[in-house]
Protein backbone atom coordinates (compact mmCIF):
# COMPACT_ATOMS: atom_id res chain seq x y z
CA UNK A 1 0.00 0.00 0.00
CA UNK A 2 1.34 3.31 -0.59
CA UNK A 3 1.35 6.22 1.26
CA UNK A 4 -1.10 8.39 -0.28
CA UNK A 5 -3.35 5.09 -0.28
CA UNK A 6 -2.57 4.81 3.26
CA UNK A 7 -3.45 8.45 4.05
CA UNK A 8 -6.93 8.18 2.14
CA UNK A 9 -7.77 5.22 4.08
CA UNK A 10 -6.82 7.20 7.20
CA UNK A 11 -8.90 9.64 5.95
CA UNK A 12 -11.97 7.58 5.31
CA UNK A 13 -11.49 6.26 8.66
CA UNK A 14 -11.55 9.76 10.55
CA UNK A 15 -15.10 10.92 8.80
CA UNK A 16 -16.63 7.67 9.47
CA UNK A 17 -15.93 8.27 12.88
CA UNK A 18 -16.89 11.53 12.97
CA UNK A 19 -19.85 10.87 11.90
CA UNK A 20 -20.24 8.39 14.54
CA UNK A 21 -19.79 10.53 17.38
CA UNK A 22 -21.64 13.08 16.46
CA UNK A 23 -24.39 10.37 15.92
CA UNK A 24 -23.23 8.75 19.60
CA UNK A 25 -23.32 12.60 21.26
CA UNK A 26 -27.26 12.52 20.46
CA UNK A 27 -27.83 9.05 21.70
CA UNK A 28 -28.96 8.85 25.28
CA UNK A 29 -27.77 5.48 25.67
CA UNK A 30 -23.99 6.11 24.87
CA UNK A 31 -21.86 5.97 27.97
CA UNK A 32 -19.29 9.26 28.39
CA UNK A 33 -16.66 7.10 28.81
CA UNK A 34 -17.73 5.26 25.06
CA UNK A 35 -17.59 8.58 23.56
CA UNK A 36 -14.54 9.84 25.08
CA UNK A 37 -13.01 6.63 23.62
CA UNK A 38 -14.10 7.12 20.05
CA UNK A 39 -12.99 10.80 19.97
CA UNK A 40 -9.89 9.57 21.42
CA UNK A 41 -9.33 7.07 18.82
CA UNK A 42 -10.29 9.69 15.78
CA UNK A 43 -7.48 12.55 17.49
CA UNK A 44 -5.17 9.11 17.44
CA UNK A 45 -6.06 8.92 13.46
CA UNK A 46 -5.95 12.40 13.09
CA UNK A 47 -2.32 12.74 14.19
CA UNK A 48 -0.99 9.56 12.61
CA UNK A 49 -2.30 11.65 9.29
CA UNK A 50 -0.15 14.37 10.13
CA UNK A 51 2.97 12.90 10.91
CA UNK A 52 2.56 10.36 7.61
CA UNK A 53 1.99 13.82 5.84
CA UNK A 54 5.33 15.73 7.11
CA UNK A 55 7.41 12.41 6.66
Amino acid sequence: MSLSSHITELRKKHQALSVEVERASRSPGISDFQLAEMKKQKLRIKEEISRLEQA
